[in-house]
């Protein structure tokens, strides 16, 4: 799939994503890309997105003649959340498939291993 949005911004490795987190700080959002971490490195990779909120004033239902300032979450900003809640939640389904994997060989090795004992047990008697 091809990720236009991220792409615009500047993003290239975008099969390395493995997270975000997104926070507000004054009048904009802060949108940060956590990366894979590599061997090697302390900390992960990150990149840092500012999208402004854009405000407007709606009317009170307390008062009528009276508008209260609200701020909104810019659609670009929503774009890029979609793009990458795609991508993390593939990461995410990867993993629990090697979760499921390992989970299964670890069952099988303790069959195995009990089936071992046993015949061996039969084995001590005969």
């Amino acid at each position: 799939m091809e990720y236009t949005i991220l792409q615009s911004l500047g993003v290239k490795d975008i099969d390395h994503i493995e997270r975000y987190s997104v926070r507000t700080e004054g009048g904009s959002d802060v949108l940060k890309i956590y990366y894979e971490k590599k061997k090697g490195q302390l900390f992960h990779r990150s990149e840092k997105f500012k999208f402004s909120r854009s405000s407007r004033g709606v009317r009170s239902s307390t008062d009528p003649n009276a508008y209260k300032e609200i701020s909104e979450v810019s659609p670009m900003l929503t774009k890029v959340m979609a793009e990458l809640d795609d991508i993390v939640e593939h990461e995410h389904q990867e993993q629990d498939a090697k979760a499921k994997i390992l989970a299964d060989l670890r069952h099988l090795e303790k069959v195995v291993q009990q089936k071992i004992m046993e015949i061996e047990e039969q084995l001590d008697r005969i």
